[in-house]
Formats: C-alpha cells, structure tokens, sequence
C-alpha cells in the first residue's frame, strides 16, 4: 500500500466509503463487515462514513455502527479483536465521518449546518464509533440557510474541546476552503468533494488542497467507469468518452475502476481516493490501484476528453 498524509496522520492512499454498506440497497451484515475486513487486510487504514449514511426513515448513525462492528471484530493482519479506547482504533485505523445532513423518509437529503446542531451531532457520532474523540470529523456540506463561518465555529469549538482531532470539509468551493483554513488554521486538514473521470468541475479545489497541503478525498471516485463483474455485471459496457480507461485496463489487464483510481493518485500527491465497495472482491480491488503506477503516455491518453 502507498502512503499519504492526512494532517498527521499517514493513511493508506486509498480509503474505504463506507455509505454503499449501509444505505438503501446495502448488503447483509455478514457481507458488509467482510467488505471492511477485507479492505484493511488489503492494507487500507481509511474509512469514511456519516451520520446521515442510512435507509430513508431510519436512525442516525447505522453506518457508524457498522464501522465500529466491523473494527470491534477484525482479527486480521496481527491486530487483535475486542474494543478499543479513545481515537485509537485496530492497527491504527482513522475512521472519518460527517455531520450536517440528515435523509428524509421518502430517500432525499436535507443539511442542518446550525452550530447547536453540529456539536450534538459530533458527540453522538463519538458514542456510536466507541471513541473519546473522533479522528477526523468533516463538515458534510455548506448550509444555505446558516452562514458558513458560523458552521465552522462550530468545528473550532469541536476541536477545542477534544471531541474531534481532526477537522475537514466537503461539497465546498476555493472560497469555502479559504474561509475554513482562515478560522481552522492547520486543523484543517482535508476536503471532500466530487472527482472523477466523468465529473473534473473541481479542478480548482483540487489545485488549491495541493497548494495548502491539504488532503483531497475524492468521493463518487468511479464515476464515468462502468460497473464490472466484481460487483456481480455480466459485461464491461464501456461509454467511448471513457474508453482509454478499458484499453488502460486490458493492456494492463486490471479493472478499469483500478486504473481510475491510479489515474486519480497521479493527479496529485494530496489525493486520497475513498471508492465505495459493497462486496469483498471490489475493496480489494480498489486497494490495489496503490500499486499500479501509470506511465506519463497512459496518463496523458487518460486525460483527454
């Protein structure tokens, strides 16, 4: 596994999301704890979660839980089974997870960034993963309703108070990011929005986390590359806007999502993909794009568009 920092923390480069184990549509316990197991035997010491990671109408914090069942439960690689304490997890996992939205009944997404709402939010998250402070706690996506430098207070008393160590941000533009590096300061440590192949719209952020130092966490990684058999397809169906990934991937005979993710690595050395899994054989999948290096001629051909 290649390593990155996250603040100061070195973490696999790439993550675990965790929000396809337990939202509409998720596998069975059984399966889902053995996609988290498998990915860090893969050697992955990244997951990303939510409070608001459940099915419409249900309870706060089920993908929460689930992380902490499956850390409570792992017994690979030397680490040993039982509980933990404090924000120190098996094998020195750092588990990330967000605070500011919320899910409807009928499956859509609401956001709540009010100060009083964030503080009880981030306190219960605590509880759920069994820590006395969380590693990282990002601040899931700007309210329009709450002005943003309120929400960010919000985390600097968080941090202040050692409920979280480290902070972060998602869904955010270049003027978010220097508004929250300005009241966080070097407590800031990373930021979370939408890249991939198919979706490049922040080129902006991407460049300004590589200019602060600040980790990049790619979320919905994939986009633009088909599923394939590893998540149960029967075909490879290839959209021609994205071929070079599928002819990457059969000269390099890997999956096109590995070669996405090392696509995405090469972008920037702040980039921490965190792809999504809900089976074994894809977590392990993803974790091995740390390994393919690509050359300058594939990546310039990845690039065009």
């Amino acid at each position: 596994m290649l390593y990155r920092m996250l603040g100061d923390v070195r973490v696999g480069a790439i993550g675990l999301g965790a929000m396809p184990l337990s939202i509409e549509g998720h596998p069975d316990e059984a399966r889902a704890l053995a996609t988290v197991h498998a990915a860090l035997d893969a050697g992955v010491t990244l997951l990303d979660t939510a409070d608001s990671y459940h099915p419409p109408g249900g309870e706060p914090g089920a993908g929460e839980l689930l992380v902490a069942r499956a850390l409570a439960t792992y017994g690979g690689r030397g680490r040993s089974r039982g509980p933990h304490r404090g924000d120190r997890l098996p094998g020195d996992v750092l588990v990330a997870t967000k605070g500011g939205r919320g899910r409807t009944a009928d499956g859509g997404w609401t956001v709540d960034g009010r100060p009083e709402h964030l503080r009880r939010a981030a306190e219960a998250s605590a509880r759920r993963l069994g820590v006395e402070a969380i590693g990282l706690y990002q601040l899931h996506k700007p309210d329009p309703a709450v002005p943003y430098a309120e929400s960010l207070g919000a985390i600097r008393e968080l941090l202040d108070a050692g409920t979280i160590r480290l902070a972060g941000i998602s869904n955010v533009d270049v003027d978010q990011i220097r508004l929250a590096r300005e009241i966080l300061g070097d407590r800031l440590v990373s930021v979370q929005n939408r890249y991939s192949p198919a979706v490049r719209t922040a080129e902006a952020e991407l460049r300004l986390c590589a200019e602060l130092g600040l980790a990049f966490m790619p979320w919905s990684p994939l986009g633009g590359i088909s599923r394939s058999s590893l998540d149960g397809a029967s075909d490879l169906t290839e959209d021609p806007e994205f071929g070079a990934f599928h002819r990457v991937a059969r000269a390099r005979g890997v999956s096109p999502q590995r070669v996405a993710l090392a696509w995405l690595l090469a972008r920037s050395r702040t980039v921490l993909p965190i792809p999504g899994a809900s089976r074994p054989e894809t977590a392990r999948d993803s974790a091995a794009a740390a390994e393919l290096v690509l050359s300058t001629q594939e990546l310039a051909e990845l690039d065009v568009r």
